[in-house]
Protein backbone atom coordinates (compact mmCIF):
# COMPACT_ATOMS: atom_id res chain seq x y z
CA UNK A 1 0.00 0.00 0.00
CA UNK A 2 2.57 2.21 0.83
CA UNK A 3 3.79 1.40 -2.64
CA UNK A 4 0.77 2.71 -4.48
CA UNK A 5 0.74 6.01 -2.55
CA UNK A 6 3.87 6.83 -3.02
CA UNK A 7 3.30 6.46 -6.59
CA UNK A 8 0.04 8.67 -6.64
CA UNK A 9 2.41 11.41 -4.94
CA UNK A 10 4.40 11.85 -8.05
CA UNK A 11 1.58 11.45 -10.36
CA UNK A 12 -1.10 13.15 -8.25
CA UNK A 13 1.29 15.52 -6.42
CA UNK A 14 0.07 13.66 -3.02
CA UNK A 15 1.73 14.73 0.36
CA UNK A 16 4.10 12.57 2.30
CA UNK A 17 1.50 13.22 5.83
CA UNK A 18 -1.57 11.89 3.17
CA UNK A 19 0.44 9.01 2.47
CA UNK A 20 1.71 8.58 5.99
CA UNK A 21 -1.82 9.29 7.11
CA UNK A 22 -3.31 7.08 4.88
CA UNK A 23 -1.19 3.94 5.34
CA UNK A 24 -1.16 4.34 9.26
CA UNK A 25 2.67 5.37 9.78
CA UNK A 26 4.68 8.49 10.71
CA UNK A 27 6.51 10.38 8.27
CA UNK A 28 9.75 9.74 10.07
CA UNK A 29 9.25 5.89 9.93
CA UNK A 30 7.40 6.24 6.17
CA UNK A 31 11.06 8.26 5.09
CA UNK A 32 13.51 5.22 6.65
CA UNK A 33 11.12 3.00 4.99
CA UNK A 34 11.48 4.89 1.43
CA UNK A 35 15.47 5.16 2.56
CA UNK A 36 15.73 1.23 3.08
CA UNK A 37 14.55 0.80 0.06
CA UNK A 38 16.79 3.11 -2.11
CA UNK A 39 19.78 1.06 -0.63
CA UNK A 40 18.54 -2.52 -1.33
CA UNK A 41 18.07 -1.28 -5.40
CA UNK A 42 21.60 0.41 -4.98
CA UNK A 43 23.08 -3.24 -3.48
CA UNK A 44 21.31 -4.90 -6.21
CA UNK A 45 22.77 -2.75 -8.81
CA UNK A 46 26.56 -3.29 -7.08
CA UNK A 47 25.67 -7.23 -7.32
CA UNK A 48 24.70 -7.52 -10.89
CA UNK A 49 27.58 -5.21 -11.90
CA UNK A 50 30.22 -7.27 -10.32
CA UNK A 51 28.32 -10.81 -11.87
CA UNK A 52 28.76 -9.15 -15.34
CA UNK A 53 31.94 -8.38 -14.50
CA UNK A 54 33.05 -11.69 -13.79
CA UNK A 55 31.31 -13.32 -16.37
CA UNK A 56 33.64 -11.31 -19.41
CA UNK A 57 36.99 -11.52 -17.11
CA UNK A 58 39.95 -12.56 -19.29
CA UNK A 59 41.29 -16.13 -19.34
CA UNK A 60 44.02 -16.86 -16.80
CA UNK A 61 47.68 -16.54 -18.80
CA UNK A 62 49.74 -19.40 -19.77
CA UNK A 63 52.99 -19.30 -17.71
CA UNK A 64 56.41 -18.89 -19.45
CA UNK A 65 59.37 -20.72 -18.61
CA UNK A 66 62.82 -20.33 -19.75
CA UNK A 67 64.30 -23.62 -21.13
CA UNK A 68 67.72 -24.95 -22.49
CA UNK A 69 68.12 -27.59 -25.22
CA UNK A 70 70.36 -30.27 -24.20
CA UNK A 71 72.88 -31.17 -26.34
CA UNK A 72 75.93 -33.55 -26.66
CA UNK A 73 79.24 -31.91 -26.27
CA UNK A 74 83.00 -32.56 -25.71
CA UNK A 75 83.97 -32.67 -21.76
CA UNK A 76 87.90 -32.82 -19.66
CA UNK A 77 86.66 -34.65 -17.18
CA UNK A 78 88.95 -33.93 -13.95
CA UNK A 79 88.60 -35.30 -10.27
CA UNK A 80 90.18 -33.18 -7.71
CA UNK A 81 92.21 -35.22 -5.07
CA UNK A 82 94.13 -34.48 -1.92
CA UNK A 83 97.65 -34.61 -1.08
CA UNK A 84 100.87 -33.36 0.54
CA UNK A 85 104.24 -31.85 -0.89
CA UNK A 86 107.23 -33.70 -0.26
CA UNK A 87 111.04 -32.19 -1.33
CA UNK A 88 112.40 -33.32 -4.73
CA UNK A 89 115.33 -34.69 -2.71
CA UNK A 90 116.48 -34.73 1.16
CA UNK A 91 119.99 -34.99 2.40
CA UNK A 92 120.84 -35.63 6.49
CA UNK A 93 124.10 -34.13 6.98
CA UNK A 94 126.00 -35.63 8.99
CA UNK A 95 129.77 -36.02 10.02
CA UNK A 96 132.28 -38.65 8.29
CA UNK A 97 134.74 -37.87 11.23
CA UNK A 98 134.45 -37.84 15.09
CA UNK A 99 135.72 -34.70 16.83
CA UNK A 100 135.14 -30.76 18.17
CA UNK A 101 132.96 -29.04 16.04
CA UNK A 102 134.38 -25.68 15.87
CA UNK A 103 132.34 -23.39 13.35
CA UNK A 104 128.90 -23.19 11.82
CA UNK A 105 129.11 -21.56 8.65
CA UNK A 106 125.64 -21.19 7.29
CA UNK A 107 122.61 -19.48 8.11
CA UNK A 108 119.60 -21.63 9.44
CA UNK A 109 116.83 -21.32 6.87
CA UNK A 110 118.94 -20.19 3.94
CA UNK A 111 119.66 -21.63 0.83
CA UNK A 112 122.95 -23.86 0.29
CA UNK A 113 124.02 -25.13 -2.65
CA UNK A 114 126.36 -28.37 -3.17
CA UNK A 115 129.68 -28.51 -1.87
CA UNK A 116 129.38 -25.32 -0.02
CA UNK A 117 130.87 -25.70 3.85
CA UNK A 118 128.72 -25.87 6.42
CA UNK A 119 130.63 -27.16 9.55
CA UNK A 120 134.41 -27.00 10.56
CA UNK A 121 135.71 -29.76 12.69
CA UNK A 122 139.10 -29.51 14.61
CA UNK A 123 141.25 -30.20 11.77
CA UNK A 124 144.65 -30.60 13.86
CA UNK A 125 144.66 -34.12 15.11
CA UNK A 126 143.72 -35.08 11.24
CA UNK A 127 146.74 -32.83 10.05
CA UNK A 128 149.51 -34.55 12.59
CA UNK A 129 148.17 -37.77 11.41
CA UNK A 130 148.43 -36.88 7.92
CA UNK A 131 152.23 -35.77 8.89
CA UNK A 132 153.12 -39.03 10.29
CA UNK A 133 151.77 -41.08 7.70
CA UNK A 134 153.97 -38.85 4.93
CA UNK A 135 157.05 -39.21 7.41
CA UNK A 136 156.31 -43.00 7.11
CA UNK A 137 155.93 -43.23 4.12
CA UNK A 138 159.49 -41.31 2.84
CA UNK A 139 161.31 -43.19 5.31
CA UNK A 140 159.57 -46.63 3.25
CA UNK A 141 160.94 -45.06 0.42
CA UNK A 142 164.41 -43.56 1.67
CA UNK A 143 165.06 -48.27 2.19
CA UNK A 144 163.67 -48.84 -1.02
CA UNK A 145 167.09 -47.95 -3.41
CA UNK A 146 169.97 -50.07 -1.58
CA UNK A 147 167.90 -52.63 -1.51
CA UNK A 148 166.95 -52.76 -5.27
CA UNK A 149 170.90 -52.23 -5.61
CA UNK A 150 171.61 -55.17 -3.23
CA UNK A 151 169.53 -57.46 -5.70
CA UNK A 152 171.07 -56.36 -8.86
CA UNK A 153 173.71 -57.17 -7.77
CA UNK A 154 173.12 -60.80 -6.49
CA UNK A 155 171.82 -61.24 -9.81
CA UNK A 156 174.95 -60.53 -11.54
CA UNK A 157 176.68 -62.80 -9.15
CA UNK A 158 174.61 -65.46 -8.96
CA UNK A 159 175.90 -67.03 -12.03
CA UNK A 160 179.66 -67.12 -10.67
CA UNK A 161 178.43 -68.62 -7.42
CA UNK A 162 179.81 -65.56 -5.78
CA UNK A 163 176.55 -65.07 -3.61
CA UNK A 164 174.29 -67.90 -2.69
CA UNK A 165 171.18 -68.61 -4.15
CA UNK A 166 169.75 -68.18 -0.52
CA UNK A 167 171.16 -64.40 0.00
CA UNK A 168 169.50 -63.63 -3.28
CA UNK A 169 166.44 -64.90 -2.24
CA UNK A 170 166.49 -63.13 1.13
CA UNK A 171 167.50 -60.06 -1.11
CA UNK A 172 164.60 -60.19 -3.50
CA UNK A 173 161.86 -60.92 -0.43
CA UNK A 174 163.76 -57.60 1.31
CA UNK A 175 162.71 -55.43 -1.89
CA UNK A 176 159.52 -56.63 -2.33
CA UNK A 177 158.71 -56.02 1.80
CA UNK A 178 160.16 -52.49 1.08
CA UNK A 179 157.69 -51.86 -2.12
CA UNK A 180 154.98 -53.27 0.32
CA UNK A 181 155.21 -50.75 3.19
CA UNK A 182 155.61 -48.30 0.37
CA UNK A 183 152.51 -49.27 -0.63
CA UNK A 184 151.12 -49.20 3.20
CA UNK A 185 152.27 -45.80 3.78
CA UNK A 186 150.74 -44.52 0.81
CA UNK A 187 147.76 -45.90 1.40
CA UNK A 188 147.64 -44.30 5.45
CA UNK A 189 148.83 -40.83 3.26
CA UNK A 190 145.42 -40.85 1.50
CA UNK A 191 142.92 -42.05 4.45
CA UNK A 192 144.93 -39.12 6.22
CA UNK A 193 144.34 -36.70 3.43
CA UNK A 194 141.16 -37.75 3.10
CA UNK A 195 139.75 -37.88 6.82
CA UNK A 196 141.46 -34.10 7.38
CA UNK A 197 139.00 -33.04 4.20
CA UNK A 198 136.40 -34.88 6.35
CA UNK A 199 136.35 -32.03 8.98
CA UNK A 200 134.93 -29.55 6.39
CA UNK A 201 131.14 -30.84 6.52
CA UNK A 202 130.02 -30.11 3.20
CA UNK A 203 126.38 -29.50 1.79
CA UNK A 204 126.07 -32.98 -0.61
CA UNK A 205 123.08 -31.21 -2.55
CA UNK A 206 121.90 -28.02 -3.58
CA UNK A 207 118.66 -27.00 -1.74
CA UNK A 208 117.15 -24.81 1.98
CA UNK A 209 119.15 -25.81 4.96
CA UNK A 210 116.82 -26.09 7.84
CA UNK A 211 117.91 -25.42 11.58
CA UNK A 212 121.33 -26.81 13.70
CA UNK A 213 121.04 -29.48 16.16
CA UNK A 214 124.32 -28.73 17.25
CA UNK A 215 126.29 -25.51 18.62
CA UNK A 216 130.29 -25.08 18.57
CA UNK A 217 132.31 -26.77 21.02
CA UNK A 218 129.92 -29.97 20.78
CA UNK A 219 131.47 -33.55 20.13
CA UNK A 220 130.71 -34.70 16.69
CA UNK A 221 131.35 -38.82 16.08
CA UNK A 222 131.52 -40.25 12.72
CA UNK A 223 127.90 -40.72 11.26
CA UNK A 224 125.99 -40.39 14.48
CA UNK A 225 122.60 -41.20 13.89
CA UNK A 226 121.21 -37.33 14.84
CA UNK A 227 121.93 -35.32 11.39
CA UNK A 228 123.46 -32.49 12.17
CA UNK A 229 121.00 -30.49 9.96
CA UNK A 230 119.07 -31.09 6.82
CA UNK A 231 118.74 -30.14 3.46
CA UNK A 232 115.39 -30.15 1.42
CA UNK A 233 115.88 -29.79 -2.37
CA UNK A 234 112.01 -27.96 -2.85
CA UNK A 235 112.58 -27.09 -6.56
CA UNK A 236 110.64 -28.76 -8.50
CA UNK A 237 108.45 -30.64 -5.60
CA UNK A 238 106.93 -33.66 -5.58
CA UNK A 239 102.88 -34.04 -4.72
CA UNK A 240 101.58 -37.27 -3.54
CA UNK A 241 98.11 -37.92 -3.83
CA UNK A 242 96.41 -41.02 -2.70
CA UNK A 243 93.45 -42.90 -5.31
CA UNK A 244 91.01 -45.21 -3.81
CA UNK A 245 91.03 -48.20 -5.93
CA UNK A 246 87.58 -48.28 -6.57
CA UNK A 247 88.10 -44.91 -8.22
CA UNK A 248 91.15 -46.31 -9.93
CA UNK A 249 89.11 -49.31 -11.42
CA UNK A 250 86.06 -47.17 -12.47
CA UNK A 251 88.31 -45.25 -14.45
CA UNK A 252 89.96 -47.80 -15.85
CA UNK A 253 86.51 -49.34 -17.07
CA UNK A 254 85.44 -46.08 -18.77
CA UNK A 255 88.16 -46.06 -20.74
CA UNK A 256 88.33 -49.95 -21.77
CA UNK A 257 84.82 -48.97 -22.75
CA UNK A 258 84.80 -46.28 -24.83
CA UNK A 259 83.00 -43.93 -22.51
CA UNK A 260 86.22 -42.07 -22.45
CA UNK A 261 89.09 -41.38 -24.41
CA UNK A 262 92.88 -40.31 -23.35
CA UNK A 263 93.37 -36.39 -24.29
CA UNK A 264 96.85 -36.68 -25.47
CA UNK A 265 99.84 -35.07 -24.44
CA UNK A 266 98.04 -32.66 -22.15
CA UNK A 267 96.83 -35.49 -20.46
CA UNK A 268 99.99 -35.76 -18.42
CA UNK A 269 99.40 -32.16 -17.01
CA UNK A 270 98.00 -31.70 -13.52
CA UNK A 271 97.11 -28.11 -11.71
CA UNK A 272 97.03 -27.62 -8.51
CA UNK A 273 94.88 -25.70 -5.92
CA UNK A 274 96.29 -24.52 -2.17
CA UNK A 275 94.83 -24.35 0.90
CA UNK A 276 93.50 -20.47 0.53
CA UNK A 277 91.79 -22.13 -2.37
CA UNK A 278 94.05 -20.08 -4.82
CA UNK A 279 95.03 -21.69 -7.99
CA UNK A 280 99.17 -22.36 -7.69
CA UNK A 281 100.45 -20.61 -10.85
CA UNK A 282 102.90 -23.58 -12.43
CA UNK A 283 101.42 -26.50 -13.96
CA UNK A 284 102.80 -29.93 -13.39
CA UNK A 285 103.33 -33.08 -14.72
CA UNK A 286 102.14 -36.49 -13.86
CA UNK A 287 104.84 -38.96 -13.36
CA UNK A 288 104.07 -42.30 -11.94
CA UNK A 289 100.84 -44.60 -9.92
CA UNK A 290 102.77 -46.73 -7.46
CA UNK A 291 102.69 -50.51 -8.29
CA UNK A 292 101.44 -51.38 -4.51
CA UNK A 293 97.99 -50.89 -2.68
CA UNK A 294 97.96 -49.01 0.81
CA UNK A 295 96.00 -51.98 2.63
CA UNK A 296 94.93 -49.55 5.30
CA UNK A 297 93.08 -47.80 3.05
CA UNK A 298 92.61 -49.12 -0.16
CA UNK A 299 94.41 -46.61 -2.06
CA UNK A 300 97.26 -45.96 -4.19
CA UNK A 301 99.96 -43.11 -4.29
CA UNK A 302 99.97 -40.73 -7.34
CA UNK A 303 103.49 -38.74 -7.84
CA UNK A 304 103.04 -35.14 -9.68
CA UNK A 305 106.52 -33.03 -10.29
CA UNK A 306 106.00 -28.84 -9.86
CA UNK A 307 108.49 -26.69 -10.60
CA UNK A 308 108.98 -24.20 -7.44
CA UNK A 309 110.91 -21.05 -8.31
CA UNK A 310 109.56 -18.82 -5.64
CA UNK A 311 109.62 -21.34 -2.42
CA UNK A 312 105.55 -20.76 -2.35
CA UNK A 313 105.26 -25.14 -2.04
CA UNK A 314 106.58 -26.40 1.11
CA UNK A 315 107.58 -29.83 2.15
CA UNK A 316 104.63 -31.39 3.86
CA UNK A 317 101.51 -29.04 3.05
CA UNK A 318 98.24 -30.23 2.43
CA UNK A 319 96.91 -29.67 -1.36
CA UNK A 320 94.08 -30.54 -3.92
CA UNK A 321 95.68 -31.67 -7.61
CA UNK A 322 93.50 -31.40 -10.48
CA UNK A 323 93.84 -34.49 -12.53
CA UNK A 324 92.59 -35.01 -16.18
CA UNK A 325 90.77 -38.44 -16.43
CA UNK A 326 90.12 -38.44 -19.88
CA UNK A 327 87.92 -36.97 -22.75
CA UNK A 328 83.92 -37.34 -22.64
CA UNK A 329 82.11 -36.11 -26.32
CA UNK A 330 79.03 -37.02 -25.79
CA UNK A 331 78.53 -35.75 -22.63
CA UNK A 332 75.30 -33.63 -21.22
CA UNK A 333 75.37 -31.06 -18.78
CA UNK A 334 72.31 -29.18 -17.00
CA UNK A 335 72.42 -26.27 -14.92
CA UNK A 336 72.23 -26.54 -11.25
CA UNK A 337 69.65 -24.34 -10.50
CA UNK A 338 67.40 -26.71 -13.34
CA UNK A 339 67.86 -29.48 -10.83
CA UNK A 340 65.06 -29.82 -8.42
CA UNK A 341 65.07 -33.26 -5.20
CA UNK A 342 62.64 -35.58 -4.28
CA UNK A 343 61.91 -35.47 -0.28
CA UNK A 344 63.94 -38.82 -0.40
CA UNK A 345 66.75 -36.86 -2.58
CA UNK A 346 66.47 -38.23 -5.60
CA UNK A 347 67.36 -35.59 -8.47
CA UNK A 348 64.83 -34.90 -11.50
CA UNK A 349 64.03 -32.00 -13.77
CA UNK A 350 60.75 -30.53 -15.77
CA UNK A 351 61.23 -30.32 -19.31
CA UNK A 352 58.55 -29.53 -21.70
CA UNK A 353 57.18 -32.18 -23.88
CA UNK A 354 54.76 -32.48 -26.51
CA UNK A 355 52.48 -29.62 -27.08
CA UNK A 356 54.33 -27.39 -24.79
CA UNK A 357 53.13 -29.61 -21.39
CA UNK A 358 56.04 -29.72 -18.55
CA UNK A 359 56.74 -33.27 -17.50
CA UNK A 360 58.99 -35.02 -14.65
CA UNK A 361 62.16 -36.58 -16.07
CA UNK A 362 64.37 -38.72 -13.39
CA UNK A 363 67.86 -38.87 -13.79
CA UNK A 364 71.29 -39.71 -12.75
CA UNK A 365 74.11 -37.53 -12.10
CA UNK A 366 77.92 -37.78 -12.56
CA UNK A 367 79.57 -35.21 -11.29
CA UNK A 368 79.76 -30.88 -10.81
CA UNK A 369 81.37 -29.20 -13.76
CA UNK A 370 81.64 -25.66 -12.74
CA UNK A 371 77.94 -24.43 -12.32
CA UNK A 372 76.42 -27.64 -14.31
CA UNK A 373 75.51 -31.34 -13.45
CA UNK A 374 77.23 -33.99 -15.29
CA UNK A 375 74.35 -36.17 -16.62
CA UNK A 376 75.38 -39.76 -15.93
CA UNK A 377 71.73 -41.74 -17.55
CA UNK A 378 67.86 -40.26 -18.04
CA UNK A 379 68.65 -37.06 -20.42
CA UNK A 380 69.15 -37.22 -24.07
CA UNK A 381 69.51 -34.84 -27.10
CA UNK A 382 66.96 -32.52 -27.74
CA UNK A 383 65.16 -32.62 -24.46
CA UNK A 384 64.21 -28.83 -23.01
CA UNK A 385 65.04 -28.64 -19.62
CA UNK A 386 63.21 -25.86 -17.37
CA UNK A 387 65.54 -23.40 -15.64
CA UNK A 388 63.74 -20.95 -15.16
CA UNK A 389 59.90 -19.88 -14.10
CA UNK A 390 59.97 -23.09 -11.77
CA UNK A 391 57.92 -22.21 -8.67
CA UNK A 392 54.44 -20.96 -10.93
CA UNK A 393 54.44 -24.75 -12.65
CA UNK A 394 53.83 -28.29 -12.28
CA UNK A 395 53.43 -31.27 -14.60
CA UNK A 396 50.87 -31.83 -16.77
CA UNK A 397 50.59 -27.57 -17.08
CA UNK A 398 50.73 -26.10 -20.71
CA UNK A 399 53.45 -23.93 -21.22
CA UNK A 400 54.68 -20.31 -23.28
CA UNK A 401 58.65 -21.34 -23.87
CA UNK A 402 61.52 -19.20 -24.01
CA UNK A 403 65.27 -19.59 -24.81
CA UNK A 404 67.09 -19.71 -21.45
CA UNK A 405 69.72 -16.43 -21.68
CA UNK A 406 72.34 -18.06 -19.12
CA UNK A 407 75.48 -20.01 -19.45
Amino acid sequence: MAFELFSKKWYHNVSMHEIAEKAGFSVGTLYKFFRNVVLLVILAGLLLTACNRRQTAPPPQIPEVAVVTVQPQKVVLTTKLPGRTSAFRVAEVRPQVSGLLLKRLFKEGSDVKAGQVLYQIDPAPFQAALDNAEAALAKAESNLPPIRLRVERYRELLPSKAVSQQDYDDAVAALKQAQAEIKYWKAQVRTARINLGYTKVTAPISGRIGRSNVTEGAIVTAYQPTPLAVIHQLDPIYVDVPQSTVELLHLKRRLREGNLYHGGVDQTKVKLILEDGTVYPYDGIFQFRDVSVDPTTGSVILRMIFPNPKRILLPKMFVRAVIKEGVKKDAILVPQQAVLRTPRGEPYVLVVGSEDKVERRMFKLDRAIGNKWLVASGLSAGDRVIVEGLQFIRPGMRVKVAAWGGN
